[in-house]
C-alpha cells in the first residue's frame, strides 16, 4: 500500500465510523488524481457511491501537505447542511456561505483569515456577489488547495436544471493558480453533459495532463424496486395515497410538479391522520431544515415536496419515493429516485403520471429561456450608473423571476455586470446565441419524449434509465415491475376515493390586497409613491382557485386555455363560486355586485356577476366602463408595466353605488394591478370598500 493510499484509508475509516472499511472501486483513483497528480477529475457515479468522502478525504490529504482551503460549489441550502454535517464526522472544519446564515458570515471570514476552515461551501450564486467577488474570492482563489464543483450536471446546458450561474465556474476554474486541483461530481450524467462538463474543467494549455480525468461507474440502484401506475384522474391518484401510504416502507418523499400541488397533497394526507408536510421554494427556510431534521429522524412520515428537496439530501434509508406526476426527464427523475435505499437492501419507487405533466413541463422550459427582444432591451436599459432591479422593471416589462434570470445570463455572457447597488452595461457587444438556444430547446423536448417512453416501456424500468444516461453497463434489474410484475397494489378504498373527491373539490383562495406602488412609475407616466392610501385600497378577496390546484385547477385551466371561445360558466363552476362566497368570512356582507368589463371573455365574466348576483339576492349593478380607450399592452407583464397599462383605464360614471361593499367580479389574477385599479375607481366614485372575487389565480 503507497504511502498517500494508506493515509487515505485512515481518513476515510474516520469518515464512515468503521475500521473494516475500504474504498469503492474508483474512489481512491479520484484521491489520486487530485492529490498527487494534481489534476482535474470528473467523477460519475450514482447516488450513495461516496463521492463526498473522495473530496472530504483529498481535502484533508492536501491540507497535510501545507495546500490551502477547498472551495466547494454547493447548489442547494439541504445539501450544503449535510456536507457540512459529514465533514465534521471526518474532522473536517467545514463551513457554509448562504442566503440563510447571513448572521455567520463575519464569523466565517474571521475563521478564514486565520486558516481555521478546510472547506468552504458556496452557492454559485454567491460567486457572482459583488462583495464577495472582488474583496473575498480574489484571496480564496490565491490560496485555494481544491476546488470542487458538486452537482456538476448543472455547468451543463444539456443538465436538468438552466442555472447560468454554473456556466460561470469556466472563468474560475481558469483563474485558480497552477497545480490546483479540480473535482467535478454527479449522480446524473448521459455522455453528452460528460463531455461538456469535461470540457468546461480542462485546461487550455493542451499539455497531456490538463486533460480531465473521468471516472465513471455502473449506474444501477439495486436497492430500488421501480413502478407506474397510471390512473384516471388526480382523484384516483390522491385516493392511491390515502390508501397505501402507510403500508410504505420506513419515511420517505412524495414528490409534486408545482407548489400549490405539493401544499393540497400534504393537507389532504394530513387531515387523514397521516404525519407529513409540505415541502417547497415558498417554505421557510427555518422550517425547512427543521423538517429536513424531522425526516430523517422518520418522526414523519413523508414529506411532499417538489424538487427543492432534491440533489444531495442525505437520509440513508429513505424507504420510498413517489412522485405524483413525472419529472421531464430521465435524468431529473433519476436524480430524485437517488434520494432512496442509499443504505438500504429495499425501497420503493412508484411514478404516477398525470396527464396535465407535459403542460406543466412546457411551462417550466419555456419561463427559464431569454427571448432575444427583451434581453436587447435590458442591455439598452443599463448604462455606467448601477441600476436595482426594481429599477430596471419600470423600464423593461420583464416579470421579476425572468429578468432576475436573464441578468444572470447576461452576466455570464459579458454583456452586464452585478455591481454594488444593481447592475451596469459592460459596454461588450452581445449577440443573441439562438442555436445554442434551440440546442437546449431540442434536447429537453427529446428529454420530455424519453420520460413519457419511460412510462410506457415494457423492458426494465432500470435498465431504461441506465441507457437514458448513457451507462454502457445497462442491464434488466430483475425487480421492477416490468421484470418481476407489479408490486404495488392497484384497488383503491372507498373511504379514500370520497376524501380525495373532497378535497380537490374545495374551493376559496385568498387574495390579498396591493399596498403598496412599483418603484419609479413616474418614467412610465403614473405619478404615484410609496404606500397605496387606505381610502383606494380593495379588502382581501377570494378566487374560485389557482389555475395550479390539483382540483378546481384542472377544469379551469381548459376554460381559460386559448383555444376556448368565451362562454357563459357552467352551473357547477357557478355553485363552485357560490360556496367560495359562503365561505368568506368578510366584515361586512357586499350590497351590490359590479362586473369588470373583457375584450376576451365578458360572457364568462358577467355570467359569474349575475350569477353571484342571483345567488346572494343582491342587485347586479353592470359593468365598469372603458376610460381613455381602455387597457393597453398585455396581461401577463411585471408590475411596473401592468398598473401603466390599467392606470386609468376604467370608468364607474355610468353605475349608481350604493353605500356599502360592492363585489368586483373578474375572471383571472394575475399581478392584481387590474382589480386595484379599477377597485380605486370605484371607490371614488362612492364605493364603501370593494371586494375582489374572480375565478382563477395565474399562481
Amino acid at each position: 500500500m503507497t504511502d498517500s493510499r494508506a493515509a487515505a484509508l485512515a481518513i476515510l475509516r474516520i469518515l464512515v465510523g468503521r475500521d473494516d472499511a475500504d474504498f469503492h472501486d474508483g474512489q481512491f483513483e479520484a484521491i489520486e488524481t487530485l492529490v498527487d497528480a494534481r489534476r482535474r477529475a470528473l467523477v460519475v457515479q450514482r447516488t450513495g457511491w461516496g463521492k463526498s468522502a473522495v473530496y472530504f478525504v483529498a481535502t484533508l490529504l492536501l491540507r497535510q501537505r501545507g495546500a490551502g482551503p477547498t472551495i466547494l460549489v454547493s447548489p442547494l441550502l439541504a445539501l450544503m447542511r449535510d456536507q457540512v454535517a459529514a465533514a465534521s464526522r471526518a474532522g473536517v472544519r467545514a463551513v457554509a456561505i448562504n442566503s440563510a446564515n447571513a448572521h455567520e458570515w463575519v464569523e466565517v471570514e474571521d475563521k478564514l483569515r486565520s486558516d481555521e476552515v478546510d472547506v468552504l461551501l458556496v452557492s454559485p450564486e454567491r460567486l457572482n456577489n459583488p462583495a464577495f467577488r472582488d474583496e473575498q474570492l480574489p484571496t480564496l482563489v490565491a490560496r485555494a488547495g481544491l476546488l470542487v464543483v458538486d452537482e456538476a450536471h448543472c455547468i451543463s446546458d444539456w443538465g436538468h436544471d438552466f442555472r447560468p450561474d454554473y456556466r460561470r465556474l469556466r472563468d474560475l476554474i481558469a483563474k485558480l493558480p497552477t497545480g490546483v486541483p479540480v473535482l467535478a461530481t454527479t449522480a446524473t450524467a448521459n455522455s453528452r453533459v460528460v463531455a461538456d462538463v469535461a470540457e468546461q474543467l480542462g485546461s487550455s494549455d493542451g499539455s497531456p495532463d490538463s486533460a480531465v480525468v473521468t471516472i465513471r461507474g455502473p449506474l444501477a440502484r439495486t436497492s430500488l424496486r421501480l413502478g407506474v401506475l397510471r390512473l384516471v384522474d388526480s382523484k384516483a391518484r390522491l385516493a392511491w395515497v390515502l390508501s397505501h401510504l402507510a403500508e410504505l416502507p420506513g419515511s420517505g418523499i412524495i414528490y409534486a410538479l408545482t407548489v400549490s400541488s405539493a401544499e393540497d397533497v400534504a393537507r389532504l394526507l394530513r387531515e387523514a391522520g397521516h404525519e407529513v408536510h409540505a415541502y417547497t421554494g415558498r417554505t421557510d427556510p427555518a422550517e425547512r431544515e427543521q423538517l429536513e431534521q424531522r425526516l430523517k429522524s422518520n418522526d414523519v412520515k413523508a414529506l411532499v415536496a417538489t424538487s427543492a428537496l432534491g440533489m444531495g439530501f442525505d437520509k440513508p434509508d429513505l424507504g420510498f419515493v413517489l412522485h405524483l406526476g413525472a419529472p421531464s426527464s430521465p435524468v431529473a427523475y433519476y436524480q430524485q429516485v437517488g434520494r432512496a435505499g442509499r443504505a438500504t437492501e429495499n425501497a420503493d419507487v412508484l411514478l404516477l403520471p398525470g396527464a396535465e405533466d407535459e403542460a406543466i413541463w412546457h411551462y417550466f422550459a419555456t419561463s427559464s429561456m431569454p427571448v432575444e427582444e427583451k434581453a436587447l432591451a435590458v442591455i439598452e436599459a443599463l448604462g455606467a450608473t448601477a441600476l436595482s432591479t426594481a429599477a430596471i422593471e419600470a423600464r423593461v416589462d420583464l416579470r421579476r423571476t425572468p429578468l432576475e434570470l436573464l441578468l444572470k445570463v447576461l452576466d455570464v455572457d459579458g454583456a452586464v455586470r452585478r455591481v454594488r447597488g444593481g447592475w451596469v452595461s459592460t459596454g461588450e457587444p452581445w449577440t443573441y446565441d439562438a442555436e445554442r438556444y434551440e440546442r437546449i430547446a431540442s434536447a429537453r423536448a427529446a428529454e420530455q419524449q424519453s420520460m413519457l417512453d419511460y412510462e410506457t416501456t415494457t423492458g426494465c424500468r432500470m435498465e431504461f434509465l441506465q441507457r437514458a444516461l448513457d451507462d454502457e453497463t445497462a442491464a434488466p434489474c430483475g425487480r421492477c415491475d416490468r421484470c418481476a410484475g407489479a408490486w404495488f397494489p392497484v384497488e383503491v378504498q372507498t373511504d379514500a376515493v370520497t376524501a380525495a373527491g373532497a378535497s380537490l373539490d374545495r374551493v376559496g383562495v385568498p387574495i390579498e390586497p396591493r399596498a403598496q406602488w412599483p418603484s419609479a412609475m413616474d418614467r412610465l407616466g403614473v405619478t404615484v409613491r410609496g404606500n397605496i392610501a387606505l381610502s383606494e385600497r380593495t379588502e382581501p378577496g377570494r378566487a374560485l382557485a389557482r389555475l395550479t390546484d390539483l382540483g378546481w385547477g384542472g377544469s379551469l385551466r381548459h376554460v381559460f386555455a386559448p383555444s376556448s371561445p368565451d362562454s357563459p360558466a357552467s352551473p357547477a363552476v357557478i355553485a363552485a363560486c357560490v360556496r367560495v362566497l359562503a365561505d368568506w368570512q368578510w366584515q361586512e356582507r357586499p350590497v351590490a355586485v359590479v362586473a369588470m368589463p373583457s375584450r376576451r371573455r365578458p360572457l364568462l365574466i358577467a355570467s359569474v356577476a349575475e350569477g353571484l348576483a342571483s345567488a346572494g339576492k343582491l342587485p347586479f349593478l353592470g359593468t365598469l366602463e372603458w376610460a381613455g380607450g381602455g387597457p393597453i399592452g398585455d396581461a401577463g407583464g411585471n408590475s411596473a408595466y401592468r398598473l401603466a397599462g390599467v392606470w386609468e383605464r376604467f370608468s364607474a360614471a355610468g353605475i349608481e353605488l350604493p353605500s356599502g361593499p360592492v363585489l368586483l367580479v373578474d375572471d383571472l389574477a394575475d399581478s392584481r394591478w387590474t382589480l386595484t385599479v379599477a377597485a380605486r375607481a370605484l371607490r371614488r366614485a362612492g364605493a364603501g370598500t370593494v371586494l375582489p372575487f374572480v375565478l382563477a389565480l395565474r399562481a
